[in-house]
């Protein structure tokens, strides 16, 4: 079991820390008179950090697995520290209307942040794990399958595969869903992929699903060593791969520079990200990674 595994790793030699460089967060100075008065007739996206966005379309206002919490763990004195502060403070977020939550995992699931958005928002989750915010007391919670759809607003969510898992504790049986979303809207259509490693299928299917995606967003981080953390995450040449699989017009990184999960440099991801768009000639622009806080127009 990948849990087991991920415990052993941990106890085991690893590459040494101490010969890292210290990494340095890049931040850029958030665009809050943008974020707080969006153009309702663009996709404008925020990077918050690891795998928290702040999407606005068509007069919404969502947000991709929130956390603001300062540890990706059930627990405030242990487990994965957060690294760099979020992009933007959460006193500064507009009205949150929707929330997608990917899976359970501690580092997108993080109950502090929840109980501080509370019960107003529209919470889309996968199967299994409506359960959890309905013990917060949270009902505005909407269960999707995989290819099934809701309508929100001007809005459409779809839920769509992912290779990974979902539990919440080391022991016993927990089985919850995962996955990722597309939203379609009037003014553009994005896809959020959640946490996931390569699959065959998944990624071309969505493609021919959702043939119009103007946005990816598609993890990078979080991946070595490969044969531990590979087959549940992508590192930056599997995430090319997948944006193009999708076929999104532009696609942003994430799921890395925040939480040290993995054994590679925090600011690793980026870098590798920019070789690998190079050596297959995609444009620069296809396939980005932002610094916290910075807001992109689309």
């Amino acid at each position: 079991m990948i849990i087991w595994e991920i415990i052993k790793w941990q106890f085991r030699e690893r590459r040494s820390e101490a010969q890292q460089k210290p990494y340095v967060p890049q931040y850029a100075q958030p665009d809050l008179e943008r974020i707080k008065n969006p153009d309702p007739t663009k996709l404008q996206v925020t990077w918050v950090g690891h795998s928290t966005f702040l999407v606005q379309l068509a007069g919404v206002n969502l947000l991709t697995d929130p956390i603001w919490g300062k540890r990706a763990s059930p627990v405030g004195w242990a487990g994965p520290k957060r690294q760099a502060r979020p992009g933007i403070r959460f006193e500064d977020l507009p009205k949150i209307d929707a929330v997608l939550v990917s899976h359970t995992h501690y580092d997108h699931l993080d109950r502090p942040t929840i109980l501080k958005l509370g019960k107003t928002p529209r919470y889309f989750v996968p199967d299994k794990v409506g359960a959890w915010f309905k013990n917060e007391s949270i009902q505005n919670v909407t269960e999707l399958s995989w290819w099934k759809s809701e309508k929100f607003g001007p809005l459409e969510v779809h839920a769509v595969p992912a290779k990974h898992w979902s539990k919440r504790w080391a022991f016993g049986i927990e089985d919850m869903g995962w996955g990722g979303f597309v939203v379609t809207s009037p003014v553009g259509n994005f896809y959020f992929a959640g946490d996931t490693g390569y699959h065959q299928e998944y990624f071309k299917e969505i493609g021919k699903k959702f043939p119009q995606i103007d946005l990816g967003l598609i993890p990078i981080g979080a991946y070595h060593p490969q044969q531990i953390f590979g087959r549940y995450h992508v590192d930056p040449l599997a995430a090319l791969v997948i944006h193009q699989e999708v076929g999104a017009k532009r696609s942003i990184g994430m799921h890395w520079g925040v939480f040290k999960l993995t054994q590679e440099p925090l600011d690793e991801p980026p870098q590798l990200l920019a070789q690998e768009r190079e050596a297959i000639g995609l444009p620069d622009e296809a396939f980005i990674a932002l610094k916290l806080g910075e807001t992109r127009i689309y």
